[in-house]
């Protein structure tokens, strides 16, 4: 009798425990059920609060300014202006001392400028926002035999000390100097980070970085500089104390020539526009900073 009372206790337990782990199993797969759909609410309702962001954002923005910046500003615009369907972005590639200028008298939004604001920039209200850092690229006729530059002899080849390559790793050549012009921030900012301010010997000085390219290109013995995001197989990038100039090098401080990308404003970027202050808000973003290494440059943040 015992026996049949103990079995029917066990029977009972035993169907008590089948029904509270059913229980269990419930409630676990409702939860999951709940986080699941709390997850897809969350997402659709993200993707709707940028769809009405994108859709809420309207207006212009104009660039003017360096020549060395066209191919990033070029990008940037692009997907800018594909993420916000009604913004309108312009640019235009004069130089960056004519860029600083337009920031500071309203002419432009943004000024870009390949080098550093000077103080009496600042001084006028001008606003240095730097976006990325790209190297100076030092490059040569592709038949040069040469391959590194010390600084020195870079320094000296540019001075006019040098004027052969037979003197500096190359055949017995005649060295043809080609630079930028007077108020180019590629120029300013190879001749401040070699002290050579007003003391270059130019055989040529040329208006933007694609003419330096394209003279270089064609004039065996020459010698140019440009930003690294446009080097191509037209020419030859020589190494700087043994050093290549790639974006893994400038970032680890091993290549000497690199200076900051700046898009200079009239005021901070709180002071701005709104859809001035959502482009760097897109710089500053993962997605920006993917686009800036995308043209070879290094993101500043």
């Amino acid at each position: 009798m015992m026996k049949k009372r103990y079995g029917k206790v066990f029977a009972l337990a035993g169907a008590a425990a089948l029904i509270m782990g059913s229980l269990a199993g419930c409630a676990s797969s409702n939860k999951e059920t709940e986080t699941s759909a709390a997850a897809t609410t969350a997402g659709t309702t993200a993707a709707a609060s940028s769809e009405e962001a994108a859709a809420e954002l309207k207006g212009s923005i104009s660039m003017v300014g360096s020549t060395s910046m066209e191919k990033f500003a070029t990008a940037l615009g692009e997907v800018f202006m594909e993420k916000y369907p009604d913004v309108t972005v312009q640019a235009e590639f004069i130089g960056s001392g004519a860029g600083i200028e337009a920031a500071g008298n309203g002419s432009a939004d943004i000024g870009n400028s390949s080098r550093n604001l000077k103080d009496e920039e600042k001084a006028k209200g001008i606003a240095e926002n730097i976006v990325a850092i790209d190297g100076i690229a030092v490059v040569t006729h592709t038949d040069n035999t040469a391959e590194s530059l010390t600084k020195d002899e870079l320094i000296n080849i540019y001075n006019g000390t040098i004027t052969n390559w037979k003197d500096a790793g190359g055949t017995d050549q005649p060295i043809v100097v080609i630079g930028r012009e007077s108020g180019s921030g590629t120029r300013s900012a190879f001749e401040e980070l070699l002290k050579l301010e007003d003391a270059c010997k130019y055989s040529n000085e040329l208006d933007s970085t694609g003419a330096v390219m394209a003279k270089v290109a064609s004039t065996p013995g020459s010698i140019g500089y440009v930003s690294l995001d446009v080097l191509d197989d037209s020419v030859k990038a020589l190494s700087l104390e043994g050093t290549a100039p790639t974006p893994e090098n400038i970032k680890a401080g091993s290549y000497f020539l690199s200076r900051p990308f700046v898009m200079a404003t009239k005021g901070e970027i709180s002071e701005q526009t709104d859809v001035v202050q959502a482009l760097f808000e897109f710089i500053q973003s993962d997605e920006g900073k993917e686009l800036v290494e995308s043209v070879g440059l290094i993101p500043a943040n």
